[in-house]
């Protein structure tokens, strides 16, 4: 048996950030611009306004997962989240493959997350300024470059300790929730119960829009929901990790769920959902409809300011994956290096933010669809395969948190992303298989380097296992 040895990710990094940074961190991330550029896109989906289930199947799928986040967090609260649950449980047979590949896809899924926040942005901006759209409410050239732009000044303002980030991010977290209440107090002053909870006709027969629709609606909704793990990522980041950590995820989906449940009602209590549907600014419509154009474009800035706040909190969490990767010789070396003043990786930070800008110059869904395919098969479905590993490996393993009714959640959780998977259409899963197996490829090459399996011996080091996790990140 392998010694314990440090599990640290820890070292060079600063514990500045407390529970209610980071609940604001991942409830930031969460909603974004997220439920705004997709309320359109469900209710067309779902055929009415039967959507609201919908984003409540989200919200489940979202609260299972992260009980699967929870647990291992608080386990092993280092940089780097699903890199070192993975690298952990998977050691025992496939040596590093799956830490890899799940590095490998995560380069590419949190930056096409952060792109669609960008594309999001200007579409509202397009309420504002035409001139950066076109006549379907899509980005143009000029939008483009504006996106572009703006992913440049988000690098800027995270290129800082990471307790002058907080500071920022505690900021915006509150235009976020001014942005989302004032769309919801504007929806429920002319709100019509007819609207809302009148659905189509044999909506929810065999073969009706409900089900129909339902994949790609949750495919959406989930869509929604990501984020609420972004702490994780910044396990060596958080005080008290071990409570802090969970409870900021756990807090997060609920109330991001309770939020987006007001608010879609409210959209849809306010506008028929024929007109939603066609819609490229909804919550804008919604404003001009109830308090005038006047209030919806000021409003709209703030709309505008919350997806600007939610890519630069993908960015700050997504920049530290690589991190820990790095530092262990299973990914290029130069994401191993914290900025040696301000101490954090900064590399991480400028390629992610690159891939991000190039993103953003993809179409909404298609970027939607692309990320959701992505992070099934390395992330979502094999962190809840690690821990169930874990729970039979390393049984000693101390765990400040463990999930409630284990292990139904996790399976839930596998068959709810399975779903999620095979909805999110053939493209997108042809894509993500091609991905993957250049990832395999590039590992085999690497491995064959490093001598390490299958070309040499596995190298496990149970680096968690006997320490105290609050230490131990």
């Amino acid at each position: 048996m392998a010694q314990p040895r440090e599990g640290g990710s820890s070292a060079g990094f600063e514990r500045r950030l407390g529970l209610g940074q980071a609940t604001a961190i991942n409830m930031t991330q969460m909603c974004g611009i997220g439920p705004f550029i997709t309320i359109p896109l469900i209710v067309t989906a779902m055929g009415g306004p039967q959507a609201v289930i919908g984003w409540v199947v989200g919200a489940l799928l979202a609260l299972l997962d992260g009980l699967i986040w929870a647990e291992l967090g608080a386990a092993m609260p280092g940089a780097g989240g699903t890199y070192l649950y993975l690298r952990e449980a998977f050691q025992y047979r496939t040596g590093r493959l799956m830490p890899f590949l799940f590095v490998w896809t995560a380069v590419l899924s949190i930056p096409l997350i952060m792109s669609s926040g960008i594309i999001g942005l200007v579409q509202y901006l397009g309420y504002l300024w035409p001139a950066v759209v076109d006549s379907a409410g899509n980005p143009n050239v000029l939008g483009h470059v504006i996106g572009i732009l703006l992913v440049g000044a988000i690098a800027v303002l995270l290129y800082r300790k990471v307790g002058d980030v907080s500071r920022i991010t505690t900021v915006f977290f509150c235009i976020m929730l001014f942005s989302i209440l004032a769309v919801v107090i504007a929806a429920y002053t002319h709100f019509h119960p007819d609207l809302a909870f009148t659905f189509p006709k044999g909506s929810f027969s065999l073969g009706g829009h409900f089900w129909m629709g339902l994949g790609a609606g949750l495919m959406l909704a989930i869509y929604d929901y990501l984020g609420y793990y972004t702490t994780a990522y910044m396990g060596a980041e958080i005080r008290n990790p071990g409570r802090n950590l969970p409870r900021s995820i756990i807090i997060s989906v609920i109330g991001i769920m309770l939020l987006y449940l007001l608010l879609q009602i409210g959209v849809l209590g306010a506008v028929p959902w024929q007109e939603i549907a066609h819609s490229n600014s909804a919550a804008a419509l919604v404003l001009e409809r109830t308090w005038g154009s006047v209030v919806a474009k000021v409003l709209t800035v703030f709309i505008v300011i919350t997806a600007f706040a939610s890519v630069f909190a993908g960015l700050l969490g997504g920049s530290r994956v690589p991190y820990e990767a790095a530092k262990d010789r299973v990914f290029l070396p130069w994401f191993g290096k914290l900025h040696p003043r301000l101490r954090f990786p900064h590399v991480g930070l400028l390629v992610l933010g690159v891939i991000t800008a190039l993103g953003s110059l993809l179409d909404l869904s298609t970027v939607i669809s692309m990320l959701n395919a992505v992070i099934v098969v390395v992330q979502a479905v094999a962190q809840a395969v690690a821990l169930i590993v874990l729970r039979r490996r390393q049984p000693e393993l101390r765990r400040p948190y463990k999930q409630w009714l284990y292990p139904v959640p996790c399976v839930l959780a596998i068959l709810g992303w399975i779903y999620v998977y095979i909805s999110s259409g053939t493209l997108a899963i042809v894509l993500s298989l091609i991905w993957l197996a250049v990832g395999v490829s590039a590992f085999l090459i690497w491995a064959r380097v490093e001598r390490t399996w299958p070309f040499g011996p596995k190298d496990i080091q149970e680096r968690f296992l006997g320490q105290d996790p609050v230490q131990a990140g």
